[in-house]
């Protein structure tokens, strides 16, 4: 398919494009808040400055454009050229095609890169593309960040707060339903 924009045309409708407040993001954060979620926006100090930061949970979410991040994208290299694959939700464009490959083959290393460094730190890291978020994906979608953050937090506060209770019934302690004397 051929571009139907001027060069003018399609460089003023690609700069208006930003990476804060996208529609997509829009979405998980107001699903997340309505489900008693509390989180940062893109935290600096954090590597890689997640869109979305759950300090307790000590989860990073980036809510990725499909075409920005390449989703699904195949990349089959040989000793003389890259050949690549579109995915459903991720189309390379026909013009300008080396240009797109590169920087989507860029913006991929960098998500790796710093997928690895949070998880080193400690950090866990959730994906969510934007196709995950149509009408018919969403409530699915987010149930399973849900998963993952209970998951994280039962994580977390059994190895960092693990105590150790004394066993058998003669330890003086009063249960909850027990008659006191």
């Amino acid at each position: 398919m051929t571009d139907t924009m001027t060069k003018e045309q399609r460089h003023k409708c690609m700069s208006h494009i930003r990476s804060k407040d996208t529609k997509p993001e829009l979405k998980v954060r107001r699903w997340l808040w309505k489900n008693g979620y509390r989180y940062r926006l893109n935290v600096k100090s954090v590597p890689g400055k997640p869109d979305i930061v759950l300090r307790p949970y000590r989860t990073a979410i980036f809510v990725n454009g499909c075409f920005w991040h390449g989703h699904n994208i195949v990349w089959n290299s040989t000793a003389e050229n890259i050949y690549v694959s579109s995915s459903s939700c991720c189309r390379i464009p026909q013009s300008n095609k080396e240009f797109w490959m590169s920087k989507i083959h860029r913006n991929q290393e960098r998500d790796s890169h710093n997928y690895n460094i949070l998880q080193e730190n400690g950090w866990q890291v959730i994906v969510v593309w934007e196709c995950q978020l149509t009408p018919k994906l969403i409530e699915r979608t987010m149930k399973e960040v849900e998963i993952m953050l209970n998951k994280n937090i039962i994580s977390l506060h059994s190895t960092h707060h693990k105590k150790d209770y004394p066993e058998g019934k003669d330890v003086g302690i009063p249960m909850a339903a027990e008659e006191r004397e």
